[in-house]
């Protein structure tokens, strides 16, 4: 396996692949003066960090030997890019997968042309911000490695090409993390799963089980982030695809079910909602002030109608002359026409003014389009967001999709997200949030939650503790680059204040798993966060897996390890991108079958879509190919 990046990213994945897969990595990164600081992987990830350890002795062990020969199992090699001399020192046209990680697309998109271009047969995995490119991206490197292969109908799954976002990834957790009850949803080929996160039931209850139980949370009630705010493990943390004695068994813990499993068309078009098409240029109180004035004109003509007897359109318009001040006055006339000519003369000066609000909001409007709004005076039960970057920006358009009102906090006025917050009319505050009075301009002392998601982790501490310090029970939730620093954090600000939710989340950790296993050759259709653990939701052929093949669903089912969820049915293809939005480009995915009988045997030519944890799909994918090979 080789890994090529720039950032803590590319060393979590080649230690995730090492770790939990065991993998032989090799890791291509920059030049040493221009390396970024790898992330510590904590105590659960020993090993893995071991190997890192291990190739950065290695490539020191090549440079002072005089390019001696790395370990065999480990190999390090600095490029400031990847090309054709790279790709045949690290034994590219001998590796099974590709994975390309930089933070920057067009990086990405180079390097995978000339990867595909060297070896066709290579399977790839590309790390891309922008969903519609990937897509197209994704389908030109398959089309070349068909036509390179002489494979019409594509080159297998072998040699597929996998594009992935970190941040899509893991904006449904950062999202779901400031909030209670909120469903996590993965969403990918027309497919729909929502794990909805239920507290435990109450005395006389009876929990409704769903579909399935995916997860048990951890048995600590006040913060479900773990007794010691690391991934938990044993009797107090989170189990992972428990069994029915193990659901039956626990008591006063919250579970994470499968509520939901739908196929997911294309939407309908998005309609008005009977609202009118210049209802976004003028204020509600105006509508109502021209709608008035309308009526006005109308009960005017109608008047005028009954009085003179003149056909209705005749005294419309007549009463729109004495409106607008340009008939002769009605001198000789009946006493009804005159006072009907002066409140059409009212009417017209009432008119001036309204007419003269609509041109100025309007103009006011347009004008606000372009400029960022600020928060409202009356804000409250609101999400401060901090940072508009890569992360920031998904997590803001997640939040928006379920209605949650946001005020972001930014430093930098060209920030990524800037143009986001304007389209979603989100508040922002522009200021560094370091700095005093920047929190209290966005009611933090009303606010729900705060996202501290900068990538600086002293800004993020220090924006938590300042807001603890305004609000002690405000929920609040950190982006930390590694695991043992959140830990501290985590101890630290509970032991401060014990009855407030405080949670940390890396975006490295929880993007990484999804990245490994695509490497491995199978489309991971998504992972869904559980506290501080990934549950994996994958696509896998029944042949070969004799985990799988020739049992029953019921037999099929590992406790803590894997559970099949239902039968795909339809052929191969048609994938898209992780992450993309429903309703775009793609082929449906048909033929889904989701109640299967615990008695059903999966057969050789079966593919099945399954929950699994990442030591549990690693075990599937590990005992398959080293069959392959002892064949």
């Amino acid at each position: 396996m080789i890994v090529c990046g720039d950032d803590g990213l590319a060393h979590r994945l080649a230690a995730e692949l090492r770790g939990v897969y065991a993998e032989q990595v090799t890791l291509v990164v920059p030049p040493s003066g221009r390396r970024v600081r790898r992330p510590v992987a904590g105590r659960a990830r020993a090993a893995s960090a071991a190997l890192l350890d291990r190739v950065v002795s290695a490539a020191a062990g090549r440079a002072g030997s005089g390019g001696a020969e790395p370990a065999p199992n480990d190999q390090v090699v600095e490029a400031a890019e990847v090309t054709e001399a790279v790709l045949t020192e690290v034994g590219a046209d001998r590796a099974a997968a590709l994975a390309l990680v930089y933070d920057d697309d067009e990086t990405n998109i180079r390097a995978a042309l000339t990867a595909r271009r060297f070896n066709p047969s290579l399977r790839l995995v590309l790390r891309l911000y922008n969903r519609r490119l990937g897509q197209h991206i994704e389908e030109l490197l398959d089309q070349t490695a068909a036509v390179a292969s002489g494979d019409g109908q594509g080159a297998g799954l072998d040699a597929s090409t996998t594009v992935l976002s970190d941040a899509d990834t893991a904006a449904p957790a950062l999202a779901a993390t400031a909030l209670v009850g909120t469903s996590k949803v993965v969403q990918t080929e027309g497919l729909v799963l929502r794990a909805v996160e239920r507290q435990p039931p109450r005395p006389g209850e009876v929990a409704d089980p769903g579909l399935c139980t995916l997860a048990l949370l951890s048995a600590t009630s006040n913060d479900p982030a773990g007794a010691d705010g690391s991934e938990g493990s044993g009797e107090h943390g989170p189990r992972l695809l428990p069994d029915e004695a193990a659901v039956a068994s626990a008591t006063g813990r919250g579970t994470v079910v499968l509520e939901q499993v739908s196929y997911s068309g294309p939407p309908l078009p998005a309609g008005r909602g009977g609202v009118p098409p210049f209802a976004s240029l003028f204020s509600r109180r105006l509508r109502w002030s021209l709608a008035g004035l309308v009526g006005c004109v109308l009960a005017l003509a109608v008047a005028l109608t009954f009085v003179t007897g003149e056909h209705p359109l005749y005294a419309t318009y007549v009463t729109l002359l004495d409106l607008f001040g340009i008939n002769d006055p009605a001198f000789h006339e009946s006493t009804g026409e005159q006072v009907l000519q002066l409140l059409s003369g009212l009417v017209g000066l009432l008119l001036l003014p309204v007419l003269l609000a609509a041109v100025l909001e309007a103009l006011g409007t347009f004008r606000s389009a372009s400029a960022l709004r600020k928060p409202p005076r009356g804000l409250g039960g609101h999400v401060v967001l901090l940072g508009l970057g890569k992360i920031g920006t998904r997590v803001l358009t997640r939040l928006r999709e379920l209605h949650i009102p946001v005020v972001c906090v930014e430093s930098d006025p060209d920030a990524r997200g800037m143009a986001t917050a304007r389209r979603l009319r989100v508040p922002v505050v522009l200021g560094d949030v370091t700095q005093e009075g920047v929190l209290e301009a966005a009611k933090i002392y009303r606010a729900h939650a705060l996202l501290a998601l900068t990538s600086a982790d002293t800004t993020n501490l220090e924006a938590a503790l300042y807001a603890r310090s305004v609000r002690p029970d405000l929920r609040v939730v950190l982006r930390l680059y590694d695991d043992d620093f959140a830990t501290a954090v985590y101890r630290t600000l509970r032991a401060a204040h014990p009855s407030a939710l405080t949670r940390s989340r890396s975006v490295s950790h929880l993007a990484a798993p999804a990245f490994a296993g695509a490497m491995m050759g199978r489309q991971i259709l998504g992972a869904i966060p559980v506290e501080r653990r990934v549950l994996l939701f994958a696509e896998v052929d029944v042949a070969g897996h004799p985990q799988l093949e020739g049992r029953t669903v019921g037999e099929a089912f590992r406790a803590g390890a894997w559970r099949v969820l239902a039968l795909n049915t339809s052929p191969p293809g048609g994938r898209r991108g992780e992450g993309e939005p429903a309703g775009e480009e793609r082929v449906p995915a048909s033929g889904l079958v989701w109640d299967l009988p615990p008695t059903y045997v999966l057969g050789a030519g079966d593919r099945v879509v399954l929950a699994a944890t990442r030591r549990g799909l690693a075990e599937l994918l590990g005992r398959r190919r080293r069959e392959r090979s002892g064949a």
